[in-house]
């Protein structure tokens, strides 16, 4: 046997083994060097894109704890499409009220619960809310109780007769000088009837501490007690509709009882009055200003069917009279628009 060609053949196997190898060694690396800097580039591509995306959601969460941050709500940054009729309808109220001399200025802003979307006009103006502001001070009362349960059932007497230096144009049911409320009874006048007596004794035996951190828990100033001024915008007092619906902040009990009041608000001439009369509505109006201009503010949980919705107008005129029927045009127009909206989603 020649053994010269026996070890070239040997020799031919081994090179050809290892040029073999070689080439496998050199395709996985550069495969997957590739697969890697694809990935990357993914990753990039992917970071680009939401970096560049201003439509992306804000979360409000709750501080003041060691392991948990709970969520208030949580908003899109960027108005809803599927809304642009109702605001397109909404400003030509404002518009043609404007024109008549009826409004001054106007601010509306509306949130959807089940979709998240909102739409606003004019959300950065701020306004005196006049008997809004007893929604936080009923969450606070209803704060208190939670921290101290009982404290709802605490009898305080009307001894002493409070003056004001403005007269609501609006003016129902009030307390009586001399006899005893539970605090419990007194929320029920506050909201109700919005009398300014039993919000005043409210707010003599709150917790100063817990009132303020009504305002800040949600990212709002913490109120001056001493002023009679805290203006807010139509998104600002909007947040505390949406915590009450949510369960968010009160809890779950608290929350139904205080929805339960804002619907016997007996304010019937303003955004309720654009609304059916089966529809639900937990609602509040306050009123402010003065001679030279006058305000009308209100907010609401608007229950429609399968689609319930904060609603907040707030406007600004120099007849108080006519103000009402801004808020009923307006509430119209959105009830209308949220029906036919939820009709072409279920389709």
């Amino acid at each position: 046997m020649n053994l010269s060609i026996f070890n070239r053949k040997a020799s031919l196997k081994v090179l050809l083994i290892l040029v073999l190898v070689t080439n496998f060694i050199t395709y996985y690396f550069v495969h997957t060097k590739d697969l890697t800097n694809s990935e990357n580039n993914i990753d990039e591509l992917q970071s680009e894109l939401f970096s560049s995306n201003s439509c992306n959601y804000k979360v409000k969460r709750l501080t003041g704890y060691d392991y948990i941050n709970p969520i208030l709500f949580v908003d899109n940054k960027c108005e809803s499409d599927d809304l642009n009729a109702t605001k397109q309808s909404v400003t030509t109220v404002i518009d043609n009220y404007k024109k008549i001399g009826v409004l001054n200025s106007a601010s509306f802003y509306l949130k959807e619960f089940n979709g998240n979307g909102w739409t606003g006009i004019n959300t950065t103006e701020k306004f005196f809310p006049g008997s809004l502001m007893k929604i936080p001070l009923m969450v606070t009362i209803l704060k208190m109780e939670e921290l101290n349960p009982g404290f709802l059932n605490k009898e305080i007497q009307y001894s002493q007769k409070y003056s004001y230096t403005k007269h609501p144009n609006y003016k129902s049911k009030s307390i009586v000088l001399g006899q005893k409320y539970s605090i419990k009874e007194l929320l029920n006048y506050m909201i109700e009837y919005s009398d300014n007596d039993a919000t005043t004794l409210l707010f003599n035996n709150m917790n100063i501490t817990q009132y303020k951190k009504v305002f800040t828990d949600i990212g709002l100033v913490a109120p001056d007690i001493t002023s009679q001024n805290y203006p807010l915008t139509s998104r600002e007092i909007s947040y505390y509709m949406r915590i009450l619906y949510n369960a968010t902040y009160l809890n779950k009990k608290n929350s139904e009882y205080a929805s339960e009041l804002l619907q016997k608000c007996n304010f019937t001439e303003g955004l309720k009055s654009g609304l059916p009369n089966s529809v639900k509505v937990a609602h509040k109006f306050g009123e402010a200003g003065d001679q030279s201009e006058q305000q009308l503010t209100e907010t609401a949980i608007v229950y429609l069917n399968n689609n319930p919705y904060v609603l907040t107008i707030m406007t600004k005129g120099k007849d108080y009279k006519q103000l009402p029927q801004v808020a009923k045009e307006i509430s119209s127009i959105v009830y209308q628009n949220m029906i036919q909206n939820n009709t072409a989603g279920s389709m």
